[in-house]
């Protein structure tokens, strides 16, 4: 999975508006300069995993969200996902999937 860098930031970039907080605020929060959260926002440049989870918990936001635009919290999770792999899939296999999908909400469904 390639990373969209710009993407990501623009949604770390929007989370913290979200929360009323400038750039020197989140910065300061986790030790880095103002000028590279600022490359982080825009894109130009990368962040590792540990930096993410620093500032999705600050923000409150999840990971996913960050990463792909969804959480396990949202309606859209792995919708598309979901759509990717069923693309490539030939007709039977996807019949073969929608019956086990079926299969498991039904089960679901009778277990609550």
């Amino acid at each position: 999975m390639n990373l969209d860098y710009p993407l990501i930031g623009s949604r770390i970039k929007e989370a913290r508006l979200a929360k009323n907080m400038t750039q020197e605020e989140l910065a300061a929060q986790i030790d880095i300069s103002v000028a590279f959260l600022s490359r982080i926002e825009r894109g130009s440049t990368h962040i590792n995993l540990k930096r993410l989870s620093q500032i999705c918990n600050l923000l409150e936001i999840p990971e996913g969200y960050v990463l792909n635009g969804s959480s396990s919290e949202s309606d859209n999770y792995l919708t598309p996902e979901f759509s990717h792999l069923l693309k490539s899939t030939n007709p039977q296999t996807r019949k073969l999937i929608y019956n086990i999908a079926k299969l498991i909400i039904e089960n679901e469904e009778e277990n609550y």
